[in-house]
This record gives structure tokens, C-alpha cells and sequence, in this order.
């Protein structure tokens, strides 16, 4: 579960003042901070957002964004306290979230809301609590609006603090009910896909995206559907103001900014173009419109022949990528069968490099998949079989991807495709065995009708691939 980062070290001399204060056993369950401490902190923020200090002139807002030093060292200690449960369930006793709440509410200043958030984040971690926050209304429409606010620290904890709370069962339906009720939320989740270069935030809130779709498909439809016909009624004008996002381009920014730099953050939003192509409105919502349709092509297709799984990596790179290229392929695969009309999609050179990077793909598969007998890995404990085990199902997932996505491609190559792949390589015989070894039996019929091709082009190699394969041989 993410929890907020720690501020720094205390200094010695406040970690033994510390020390002195909670020897006489006003401790926090089983810690050793001072309950006398935190009452003072709390005390404080009161006070910060207290009328008389909320009330001031013109002059003074500029004051009220910054935050004392010594204010924000200490609610920071409370930041890195609140990770520890025992201090979580005191917050809670002592109303700290319906403080921060007024914080939030009232304070202008970005660095005490973001803390703010941050804290209810570490405390969300924990169930009981989460379930009183998830159902306190009134906060939780304070922590929506926190999704409008313009200063990044404060999405990323106010992202990090939703997906806890989507990823418990007991309340997650509560959030994706809320947010289905603030449909400004959808602009506000486009803009800082769209326009961020905080690759953090971007990663959160793609992880928030993602579960929000996994959750709920009705979610999803509603997010593909509110771009998709620009208001008939709007003046040119105020064409900018009035900007109608569309998911789709917003997803591919923000893959295309976390690309380099994290990937687990590619896996993400490539997991959420996958989601999309699971229904059939979001499969035109890529492919309707045909720059959106060539961006996301050009992206994946990059992605997959020419920056993973190349054939100078070792085979075990392939662990790191798997969840990746099988998003990637299935979004391939749906556009490929779906727009096979396409220009882009129309080149002999795009059939044969997505040939030689799925059998790559296959080849290296079924070399992770072998486990060496008396190897160390198979006298692991229980949790590493578990661990293993999960790597082979979404190795399998990718094989069954690959293999489908392959299929769709032998479907529609040409005598004259055949013959430049045989030349170039791309269908030499034993990248030819690799691919008719996964798709048989299964895709039977497309290996036949590629073998028949191959027999006017290459005789030679088709009586070959019919030595090896006898079930080949019956049918021609």
C-alpha cells in the first residue's frame, strides 16, 4: 500500500526532548510519541484556519501561502508518524480528520494541504480507518474538490489517498459512485494527463484511472463517451476555455511523458488502453478518428519492434515486460482487426516487424518457462513457488495474446509479403517451426492457408515445415 514519503531525521537534541516528555506515560499506544505533543500540533492547525486568521486583508494572502517553518516541521512529524496504526487510530479518536477537513476547506496554502492529504493517506492505509473516511460525506467531497487544485504535491497525495480507498472492497464502490456524481472530475484527470510533466503524479493518477475502469465498465463507457461530439452550441472563441477532452489522446500524452522514465507507469497506462479495446465504444474511440487511431499505432507499434524485447536482449528481460507487451499487443491486435483498411496499417514492412517481434516475443516465453530440474529455484520456500507461479500465468497471458495477434497477421499476408519476409528473414524456418509450434492446434486453419502460400513461393521450406509438423502434411 503507498504510503507518504518520511520527512528527514529529527535533530538529536528535539528526538531527546521527545524522549523526556513521554517518559511519564503519556505515550501513544505503543510508541513513543507524546499524546501532550500531538494535542499541540492539532491545536495548532485549528488555530491556522480559525476565523480570526482566515479573515484577513488582501495584504496578507500572500502569508497565507507560505507556512511557518516551525508549523510545517512539526505537521510533518505528525506525516511520518501517522504511518504507525497506533497513532492512525489516535488521529482518529481525536477527530483529526474533520481538522484536516477544515483545513482543506479553508487553507490556501499548498504546502499545509498537501501534508493535510498526505496524513488522512497514511492513515486510509489502515481498514478501520478507511472505511470511517470513505463514509464521512462531507469529507469526502472536500477530498474531491482536491482534484481540481492546481498544485501538483497535492494531486499526487490526493491521487495516492483514492486509489487506497478504490483498492479497498468494502468502500470502493462509495469513490466510484462519488466520482460518477463530479463529472469535472473527468476534466480535471484529461488536463493533467494531457499537459503534466510530474512523472509521479502521472503515474498515480494513471493508477487511478486504471482502477476506476477495472471496477466499473458503466465508469469507463461514461469517461470514452464525454469527448466524443464536441458541444454544437459552443462559440468559436471560447473554443480554448471550453476544451472537450478526449481519453484516448489524454492516455497516450501521458504514456508518451512516463515512457522513458518509469515502467511501471508505461505498464499502467498501457493496461488502460487495454481496458478501453474491451468494449466496443472504446475500440472507435481510438480508431474513429484517424489521428488519434495513427498516434496510438505509431506509439505501440515503436514500443514493441523497436524498444523491447529486441533481438540483442537476453531472454529473461522478457519477465520485466510481460505485462507491458501483453497490453500492447491486445491494443495492436484489436486496432490490426478492426482498421485493417488503414494506410498506416498497409505496409509490408509493419506486417513483417510485428511477425519478427511476436516470434521473439514466443521464442523467449517458452525460455522463461523452462525451469531447470535441481535448480535452486525449485527448492524455494512456499512464497516463492507462489511468486513463480504468478510469473507463468502472465507469461501464458502473453502467449496467448501474441499467438492471436500472429494469427490476425498470417490471415492477410500476400504471396509478394511472403516472398520479401523469406528474403529479409522475418520467415526463415525457424522462426516459421517457432510460430506454427505455438499456433497449432489451435489457429489450424490460418496455418494451413499461410502454408499454401509459402508452397508457391518456397517449396523447399513448405515440404520442410510439413516433415515437422505431420497434422500440416494430411491436410494439403
Amino acid at each position: 500500500m503507498d504510503r507518504n514519503p518520511s520527512p528527514p531525521p529529527l535533530p538529536r537534541n528535539e528526538v531527546d526532548q521527545e524522549e523526556e516528555e513521554v517518559a511519564g506515560g503519556d505515550c501513544i499506544g505503543s510508541t513513543v510519541y507524546s499524546k501532550h505533543w500531538l494535542f499541540g500540533v492539532l491545536s495548532g492547525l485549528i488555530q491556522l484556519v480559525s476565523p480570526e486568521n482566515t479573515k484577513s486583508s488582501s495584504d496578507d494572502e500572500e502569508q497565507q501561502m507560505e507556512l511557518d517553518e516551525e508549523m510545517e516541521n512539526e505537521i510533518c512529524r505528525v506525516w511520518d508518524m501517522s504511518m504507525d496504526e497506533d497513532v492512525a487510530l489516535f488521529l482518529q479518536e481525536f477527530n483529526a480528520p474533520e481538522i484536516f477537513m477544515g483545513v482543506l476547506a479553508k487553507s490556501k496554502c499548498p504546502r499545509l494541504r498537501e501534508i493535510c492529504v498526505g496524513i488522512l493517506g497514511n492513515m486510509a492505509c489502515f481498514q478501520e480507518i478507511c472505511v470511517s473516511i470513505s463514509n464521512d460525506k462531507n469529507l469526502g467531497q472536500v477530498l474531491l474538490q482536491c482534484l481540481y487544485d492546481s498544485d501538483p504535491p497535492t494531486l499526487l497525495e490526493t491521487s495516492r489517498l483514492l486509489l487506497t480507498c478504490l483498492s479497498q472492497t468494502e468502500v470502493a464502490s462509495v469513490w466510484v459512485e462519488r466520482i460518477q456524481e463530479h463529472p469535472a472530475i473527468y476534466d480535471s484527470i484529461c488536463f493533467i494527463m494531457s499537459s503534466s510533466t510530474n512523472v509521479d503524479l502521472l503515474v498515480k493518477v494513471g493508477e487511478v484511472v486504471d482502477k476506476l475502469f477495472d471496477l466499473d465498465e458503466k465508469l469507463m463507457l461514461e469517461w470514452i463517451r464525454n469527448g466524443a461530439v464536441q458541444p454544437q452550441d459552443q462559440p468559436q472563441e471560447d473554443s480554448e476555455e471550453q476544451r472537450v477532452f478526449r481519453i484516448v489522446p489524454c492516455v497516450l500524452e501521458a504514456a508518451k511523458q512516463v515512457r522513458s522514465e518509469n515502467l511501471e507507469g508505461l505498464d499502467v497506462y498501457m493496461h488502460i488502453l487495454q481496458l478501453l479495446t474491451t468494449v466496443d465504444d472504446g475500440i472507435q474511440a481510438i480508431v474513429q478518428y484517424p489521428d488519434t487511431g495513427k498516434d496510438t499505432w505509431n506509439l505501440l507499434f515503436d514500443i514493441v519492434c523497436h524498444e523491447f524485447c529486441q533481438s540483442d536482449d537476453p531472454p529473461i528481460i522478457l519477465q520485466e515486460q510481460k505485462t507491458v507487451l501483453a497490453s500492447v499487443f491486445s491494443v495492436l491486435s484489436a486496432i490490426y482487426a478492426s482498421q485493417v483498411e488503414q494506410k498506416y496499417l498497409k505496409v509490408e514492412k509493419v506486417d513483417l516487424s510485428l511477425i519478427d517481434s511476436l516470434i521473439r516475443v514466443l521464442k523467449n516465453v517458452e525460455r522463461c518457462q523452462k525451469k531447470p530440474e535441481n535448480s535452486a529455484e525449485s527448492n524455494t520456500e512456499e512464497t516463492k513457488k507462489s511468486d513463480l507461479t504468478q510469473d507463468d500465468f502472465h507469461l501464458e497471458i502473453l502467449k496467448d495474446i501474441s499467438c492471436e495477434f500472429l494469427s490476425n497477421i498470417f490471415q492477410v499476408l500476400t504471396k509478394e509479403t511472403v516472398t520479401k519476409g523469406l528474403k529479409e528473414g522475418q520467415l526463415s524456418k525457424q522462426k516459421c517451426s517457432c510460430a506454427f509450434k505455438n499456433l497449432l492446434p489451435f489457429y489450424s486453419p490460418v496455418v494451413e492457408d499461410f502454408l499454401k502460400i509459402l508452397h508457391e513461393v518456397d517449396k523447399t521450406l513448405a515440404g520442410d515445415l510439413e516433415e515437422s509438423f505431420p497434422s500440416l502434411k494430411t491436410q494439403t
